[in-house]
């Protein structure tokens, strides 16, 4: 995971993601440790991802994901005039996704199909729809995760997608 705003250090989460060094030393660490596929999870708070994806290719993943949440704050207490959410008294940089996110997922992905051909891209970031669904295969990506709209809808939003794309896409 390339991508959590919320670690402590430089050499962890979404600032890794930027580096593409750090991304491939990474990557190799975790291939020499393991047999299972890898799938690099990618930062969006990054102005051009295809470099850390190429570089997580190279050094052995087999698959990218893109993207997770983007920094941000997500509220402010005024009681306590802090930004939110609290962790330990202090305010914290956290990430932010949903719906509001996809259309710079859909950019991100347009990219790394742009800039890496035959990619396998696992699409992530606003998925609630069977629509939206369609929109990312259409940019490029090969799979996809939805996570925040089964938190907010529960499982069977899936088989709704599932369903309505069968009926609409294939039945075209």
């Amino acid at each position: 995971n390339f991508s959590c705003p919320q670690m402590t250090s430089h050499a962890m989460g979404s600032d890794v993601g930027t580096n593409p060094e750090l991304c491939a030393n990474y990557v190799r660490a975790c291939k020499r440790g393991s047999s299972l596929p890898l799938i690099a999870k990618m930062t969006p708070n990054i102005t051009d991802m295809v470099p850390c994806a190429k570089a997580c290719m190279e050094a052995g993943a087999d698959a990218i994901s893109a993207i997770n949440t983007i920094k941000s704050i997500t509220d402010i207490d005024l009681e306590r005039k802090t930004a939110m959410p609290i962790i330990n008294g202090k305010s914290s940089i956290s990430g932010y996704s949903g719906k509001a996110v996809k259309p710079v997922a859909l950019r991100f992905i347009q990219q790394l199909r742009d800039g890496i051909p035959d990619l396998p891209i696992s699409g992530i970031g606003g998925i609630e729809t069977w629509e939206d669904a369609a929109e990312f295969i259409l940019c490029g990506a090969t799979t996809l995760q939805v996570t925040t709209a089964i938190m907010q809808y529960g499982y069977r939003i899936v088989e709704d997608m599932n369903h309505r794309f069968t009926i609409e896409v294939l039945t075209r």
